[in-house]
């Protein structure tokens, strides 16, 4: 085994694209990379190369601690790549000829394995990503319920399942596997999964993962049991009468019978100011909702109510918390007490407004009318509620089956009879 002048070397293989990149301090020789030579390439005080005679690109460099890693080198983009492929004792001179066979057959397609492998390096883990996808994307165009959603669908349910995965790694089948882990919770499950698919396309936006596949597509999700509880008039009036004598519990007790009188989400009325108030004209003018700005009609009753309750100079909410100048925050605690009271366990909040769109379709309000009280801006959502008015359909079906029943009861005589009177 020899040692060549690299100078010389280079301009021998300088109509190659599969160029050796020597330092300038370093020795290389060049020899056909069997176990024998490998195992004679004794380490000195400066790392040197061994490059294969027969494939071109093909190397062994050898650090002055004796480990001894197998490479290939090229150019790509008129620059001088390498790829470390294995440490020997790992790999075989055998096993390591067919690696690098592969990368300079890569390169002589057109390819580059050396910028695959910076891109993999490159590529941030799935909670690296997640976090910068909670800091940049959800905080500046998602409201801050939903901020409060994603961040803990991503730190409690995605993080310790895949976080540690690189984003350019995660497949379809990791996803499967996440999805199915929560199948006892599925609702829970569906959220997360809508979570995931959003960070990838996010993630191809930013360029952060660029192969065109979001692997959350086409992964099937758990049948959901939508909750729908309607308070009937008897819950209505027991739940009535507890908010009447909870006087200790004030501001729960104004913010659960504002949501009962105006459909309204908990969010709207939690955050609803004096400001917003408009008595004269009988609205509630919020800046800001799930929908968006949106106006909300008020009946009297409201009127009056929110008339009744006192203002806290300082504050500008109308439910104020108990920090100074906050509304209240926890509405969770108080109204599981308050429908504890009321024999009403397992009652949401939500089911107040749907007890509310309950109510305005018995009393005969069509559901465009109900949609634009509750402030839906899709139909379809509004029509959800529409089995709830049954009266009209009940008669109809009565009228028809009346009428089928008594022509099966008809006899033969009679028809017959029915008929010469007809001629």
């Amino acid at each position: 085994m020899l040692f060549h002048d690299w100078e010389r070397d280079y301009f021998l293989l300088n109509d190659s694209d599969l160029i050796p990149e020597i330092p300038a301090f370093a020795r290389c020789s060049m020899a056909k990379i069997t176990k024998r030579s490998v195992d004679a390439a004794t380490p000195t005080d400066k790392e040197f190369f061994l490059w294969d005679d027969e494939l071109k690109g093909f190397g062994l460099r050898v650090y002055p601690s004796g480990r001894k890693m197998y490479l290939a080198q090229f150019r790509a983009g008129g620059r001088l790549r390498r790829v470390n492929i294995g440490l020997h004792g790992a790999l075989t001179p055998d096993l390591a000829r067919t690696e690098a066979m592969k990368h300079l057959s890569e390169v002589r397609l057109g390819g580059d394995p050396a910028s695959e492998r910076d891109r993999r390096k490159a590529s941030p883990t799935l909670k690296e990503f997640g976090k910068r996808f909670l800091d940049e994307h959800v905080a500046s165009h998602c409201k801050p319920s939903t901020h409060g959603e994603y961040k803990r669908s991503v730190e409690l349910f995605i993080n310790p399942k895949i976080g540690s995965h690189r984003i350019i790694d995660i497949t379809r089948a990791d996803v499967v596997s996440l999805h199915q882990a929560m199948k006892a919770t599925p609702y829970q499950a569906n959220r997360t999964l809508g979570v995931l698919s959003v960070m990838f396309t996010v993630a191809h936006t930013w360029g952060v993962r660029t192969d065109g596949v979001n692997p959350c597509w086409k992964v099937k999700r758990y049948k959901e049991v939508k909750r729908e509880c309607y308070l009937t008039e008897d819950e209505l009036a027991r739940l009535g009468a507890v908010l009447r004598e909870s006087n200790s519990e004030r501001e729960a007790v104004n913010c659960i019978t504002l949501l009962l009188l105006t459909g309204c989400r908990l969010g709207e009325i939690q955050t609803l100011k004096w400001e917003y108030v408009d008595f004269a004209h009988g609205l509630l003018r919020l800046p800001d909702s799930k929908t968006g700005a949106k106006l909300v009609p008020i009946g009297q009753p409201v009127i009056d109510y929110l008339k009744s309750i006192a203002k806290v100079s300082g504050n500008p909410y109308v439910i104020t918390g108990h920090v100074d100048g906050q509304h209240l925050t926890d509405m969770q605690k108080p109204w599981r007490r308050l429908r504890k009271r009321a024999g009403l366990d397992g009652l949401r909040i939500h089911d107040l407004r749907h007890s509310f769109a309950s109510d305005a379709l018995q009393l005969g309000q069509d559901l465009t009318m109900i949609g634009r009280l509750l402030g839906h801006t899709q139909v379809q959502t509004t029509a959800r509620y529409a089995h709830l008015k049954t009266d009209p359909i009940r008669k109809a079906a009565d009228t028809v089956s009346t009428a089928i029943a008594a022509a099966l009861a008809q006899s033969a005589k009679d028809r017959d009879d029915t008929d010469q009177q007809a001629a």
